[in-house]
C-alpha cells in the first residue's frame, strides 16, 4: 500500500500540461520557421491596411501639380533637399505620391483575397458537400461541371467572365471567386466521401438523425483542416489574379489605389521610371509570399502525416 501511495504522489508531482487542440496547433504554428516569416510579413501588411490614413503621408488621389511627373524617390535622410516635398517611392505619371498609393493598396488587396476566397469556400463547400453526400447521378453531374470549369486556364476563364459582365472591381472579384469554386468543391467532396463511411456516421443514420444534421454537424467539421490550408493558399492566388486583371484593365478602375492597376498604368515607363513598377510589384510579391509561407506552415502543423515533434 505504501508503494502505491508513493507512486501516486510522484505522479501528482510530475508537471503535465495538456493544451486544447487549437492552442497546440497555434503553438506549433508560431514555432514553424516558414510560418514565422509569413506571419510577420502578413502582420505588417494588416497594420498598413488598418492604419493607412495614419501611415500614408498623403491621400491616394492627391495630385501635386508643382511636382515633376514620374519623379524619382526623394528622402530627406538620403540627401533629398529639405525644400523639396519628400516622396519616398517617387511620383507617378499622374503626379501622385506612390508611397501613399502603395500603402492604401494593401487594404484593397487584402479585401480582394478574403472576399473572393470566402465566396468560393461557401459556394464550393456547399456544392462539394451535397455532391459527396448525395452521390449517384447528382454527384456525377456536379463533378463533370467542375471538371469543365477546371479544364479552362483560370486566367482566361476569368477574363472571359469579366468580358461578359463588364470591367470593374466587383465583376473581377466575382470572376475570381467563380474560377476558385471547383478547387474547394472537389476538396470538400473528397472529405465527405471518406468521412460518411465511418462508423459514427453510420450509427447516426441508424439512430434516425436527420441527414442535414449529419452533414453539417458530423461530417463537415472534419473538412476544416484541409480547408484552412487550401483557403490560405487560395488567397495568395486570388490576389495575383486580381492584380493581373487590373493590369489588363479589366479590374479596378482609375484612380483606385490597386497594385496591379498601378503597374498597368506605368508599364510604358519601365525603362525611364522603373521605380513605378518595382514598388507595387514588390508589394504584391511580399503579400503573396506571406500567405504562401503561412499556408505551408499550416499544412505542416495540421497534417498529422507531415507533423514533426
Amino acid at each position: 500500500m505504501s508503494e502505491t501511495n508513493s507512486i501516486a504522489k510522484i505522479t501528482e508531482e510530475i508537471p503535465y500540461k495538456r493544451h486544447k487542440p487549437v492552442v497546440e496547433a497555434l503553438i506549433r504554428l508560431f514555432a514553424h520557421h516558414s510560418a514565422q516569416f509569413g506571419i510577420v510579413i502578413l502582420g505588417l501588411m494588416i497594420v498598413l491596411a488598418i492604419f493607412s490614413e495614419q501611415i500614408a503621408p498623403f491621400g491616394p488621389t492627391q495630385v501635386f501639380k508643382t511636382e515633376k511627373r514620374r519623379d524619382t524617390p526623394c528622402v530627406h535622410l538620403l540627401g533629398c533637399p529639405e525644400t523639396k516635398t519628400q516622396h519616398i517611392f517617387g511620383i507617378d505619371s499622374n503626379s501622385r505620391d506612390l508611397f501613399s498609393r502603395v500603402i492604401y493598396g494593401s487594404r484593397l488587396s487584402l479585401q480582394v483575397g478574403l472576399l473572393t476566397i470566402t465566396f468560393a469556400i461557401i459556394v464550393g463547400g456547399l456544392i462539394g458537400a451535397i455532391s459527396g453526400y448525395v452521390g449517384g447521378w447528382l454527384d456525377n453531374l456536379i463533378m463533370r461541371l467542375m471538371d469543365i470549369l477546371m479544364a479552362f486556364p483560370s486566367m482566361l476563364l476569368a477574363i472571359a467572365i469579366v468580358t461578359v459582365l463588364g470591367p470593374g472591381l466587383i465583376n473581377a472579384l466575382l470572376a475570381i471567386g467563380i474560377i476558385s469554386i471547383p478547387r474547394f468543391a472537389r476538396l470538400i467532396r473528397s472529405t465527405v466521401l471518406s468521412v460518411k463511411e465511418m462508423d459514427y456516421v453510420q450509427a447516426s443514420h441508424a439512430l434516425g438523425v436527420p441527414s442535414l444534421r449529419i452533414l453539417f454537424v458530423h461530417i463537415l467539421p472534419n473538412a476544416i483542416t484541409p480547408l484552412i490550408v487550401q483557403g490560405t493558399l487560395g488567397i495568395a492566388t486570388a490576389i495575383l489574379d486580381a492584380a493581373a486583371l487590373s493590369f489588363l484593365g479589366l479590374g479596378a478602375e482609375p484612380p483606385t489605389p490597386e497594385w496591379g492597376l498601378m503597374m498597368g498604368d506605368e508599364k510604358g515607363s519601365v525603362f525611364n521610371a522603373p521605380h513605378l513598377m518595382i514598388f507595387p510589384g514588390l508589394a504584391i510579391m511580399l503579400l503573396v509570399l506571406s500567405f504562401n509561407l503561412l499556408g505551408d506552415g499550416l499544412r505542416d502543423v495540421l497534417d498529422p502525416r507531415l507533423r514533426t515533434e
